[in-house]
Parts: C-alpha cells; structure tokens; sequence
C-alpha cells in the first residue's frame, strides 16, 4: 500500500509552485506571452506545461513548508524574479514604442492615435505600426524560444531558496531602463533628420514667398516625406531590432544572477572620539 507523509506532498507541492510562481510572473509581464489578447486561461495552461518539464531539473529545492512564512518569503522572491525577467525584454519593445512616438509627433501624426491594450492607454498610429513589426520580428527570430531558454536557465544561477534576494537586480533594470530614450532616438533618428530638412526647406520657402499657406501645403508635405523616410528605412531597422532583443535577453540573463550575488554589509566607520575639554 502506498503511504505518503505530510513531508512528502509539501516537497511534491513546493516543486511545482515555486517554478511555476516563476514561470507566471515571466509570461505576464513578457512581451507577446502577456499582451492582453491572450486569454488568461492560456497563460495559465502554458505556464503549467512548462513548470512540469522545468521542476524535475530544478536543483535544491528547499524542505520548506508552502504555506508557512518561509515558504510565502520563497513564493513572492520567485514572482519577483520572473517578473523582472519579463520586463527587461518589454523595456525593448518600449523602446521601439517610444520610437514609434518620435516619429509620430515630429510627421504632425501624434494626434491618429489608438487604443493600445497592453498599456491600457493611447499610443500614436506608428508607434503601434513598430510595435507590431518588432512582434514580428520578436517571433521571426525566435526570441521567444531564447527567452525561455533564459527562463530555464535561472534556475541554475538562481537556485530557489529562501535567502533574501540582493538589491543588484533592480539596478539592472534601471540600467536597461535608460535605454528606452537612446535606443528609441536612434531608431527614430533618420525620420527626424529627414523632417528637421523638410521644416529647414518650408521655412526657406515661407520667407521667400510669404503668400504661400504653409499650413495648407506644410502638413501633407512633412507626412509624405515621414511616411517615404519610414518606407526605406524600415528594411534597415533588422540589425538594431535583433540587438535590442540580445539586450533584452542578456538582461534577463543577469537579473537572476544579480539577484543571487551577495553583498557585504557595509563597514561599519569607526566612532570618533570625544572631544576633551581643557580649562
């Protein structure tokens, strides 16, 4: 007959829900895994798949209880973690967004803008346009493979234990953060060269022939030339795109292994001494 003690079924427990605590925390907040068109059901169903295949080679997995206060410790620090992860690679497509936002509002197209249901906010219509080609991109490239593979990965750099996590983890984030603004310009930077020539070139001509409406020819223009910019430097946009996404990955790399890393308390200065009075 077989006989299972309250010992085992925690160990059983805790070696499924720890991993799969992860594996959530990074396909909600991951790019394309989270978008909000993906039914919840199915986040829920692939993350489960993939904690059955993850778990059986997860090492030390700690002989704590679930749901003791060590165990909910382990359980938050792995949302955490797959958190993070998720959202070092939506910080890339962020980029690609906010260079999408660039475009739009120097072609006077900021105000055609949409829904977006990821932010839960509005975004200009080329912003979604990039965001749908590095999509596309993101698949194309099998990023999303790699992405899993990362996932996989951190739990050997960071094995699940009940350790407080270090404060390095979210300093990468801050650092990948900053890349938002530069990676963003440079991609949106042809656009923007090629319509400050454009208003250089109106400008000229509205001094030279003041009878001219330049609001009545200036804004079809700047389009025109916005949307041909955009045309034929879009096939040039693969190399700066699939640098973003090994950016976004080996972030996501390092957060895991930032999380582990140890830091020395800081020394402790020794107290001064006190002043001695003299008469």
């Amino acid at each position: 007959m077989l006989t299972l003690t309250s010992l085992e079924i925690n160990a059983w427990i805790a070696g499924l829900l720890w991993p799969l605590t992860r594996i959530l925390g990074m396909l909600a907040s991951a790019p394309l895994f989270g978008h909000a068109s993906v039914p919840n059901q199915v986040k829920v169903i692939l993350g489960v798949l993939l904690a059955l295949i993850i778990a059986p080679t997860v090492p030390n997995i700690p002989a704590v209880d679930p749901m003791s206060y060590a165990g909910l410790l382990i359980l938050l620090q792995e949302l955490l973690v797959g958190l993070g992860m998720g959202f070092a690679m939506r910080l890339v497509f962020a980029a690609i967004e906010y260079a999408g936002e660039l475009a739009s509002s120097s072609m006077g197209f900021s105000f055609a803008s949409f829904f977006d249901p990821t932010t839960q906010g509005r975004s200009a219509a080329i912003s979604q346009f990039l965001s749908m080609v590095a999509t596309m991109a993101f698949l194309a490239v099998n990023a999303h493979l790699v992405l899993l593979a990362a996932l996989s990965e951190s739990f050997i750099s960071l094995p699940i234990s009940s350790t407080p996590l270090s404060s390095a983890a979210p300093l990468e984030l801050a650092r990948l953060g900053s890349r938002i603004f530069s990676a963003g310009l440079q991609i949106a930077l042809p656009i923007i060269a090629a319509l400050l020539i454009t208003n250089v070139a109106l400008g000229i001509l509205t001094r030279a022939a003041p009878q001219l409406n330049i609001f009545g020819i200036g804004f079809p223009i700047t389009l025109g030339v916005g949307m041909l910019t955009l045309s034929v430097a879009l096939p040039y946009l693969n190399t700066p795109v699939q640098n973003l996404f090994n950016e976004g990955i080996e972030a996501g790399r390092r957060i895991p292994r930032a999380a582990a890393e140890r830091v020395p308390p800081a020394p402790v200065p020794p107290r001064p001494a006190p002043a001695v009075l003299t008469p």
